[in-house]
């Protein structure tokens, strides 16, 4: 077996509209799609999806889906410089300032933050 990527994570999140709003506004993520019925959003990230679901949902799902067990990074363009002042534009609260480590591609540079359930989101630039 060869595996290639990672197409799709699944975010269990208290309120789906506003975790929508959240990653539609704060990150540009475009909406792919709103299941009314599924209660699921489905937003694009680069070349994944981000599926955002609450905890009761009955279809299938992790065992034990929990609100705000989610570390994520996502990966910026941009000069984080930009991404602090586009962030605090927002009035988001960042968890800590760049710091350097090691990435899948190599040195990176990253800044952590909290969506509005808790998850630690981390943005890195190999920049």
């Amino acid at each position: 077996m060869k595996i290639s990527r990672i197409d799709h994570i699944v975010l269990t999140v208290s309120d789906v509209a506003q975790a929508t709003r959240f990653y539609h506004e704060v990150f540009d993520m475009p909406v792919i799609q709103q299941q009314s019925t599924t209660g699921v959003t489905t937003l694009r990230c680069g070349h994944q999806l981000i599926r955002l679901q609450r905890a009761d949902r009955n279809a299938r799902k992790a065992a034990h889906p929990t609100v705000g067990s989610a570390d994520l990074c996502i990966v910026t363009r941009d000069d984080l410089k930009d991404v602090l002042r586009h962030l605090k534009s927002y009035y988001v609260k960042i968890d800590s300032e760049p710091v350097t480590k090691q990435g899948s591609e190599g040195q990176m540079h990253s800044i952590y933050l909290r969506d509005p359930d808790d998850n630690l989101i981390e943005i890195s630039s190999y920049k």
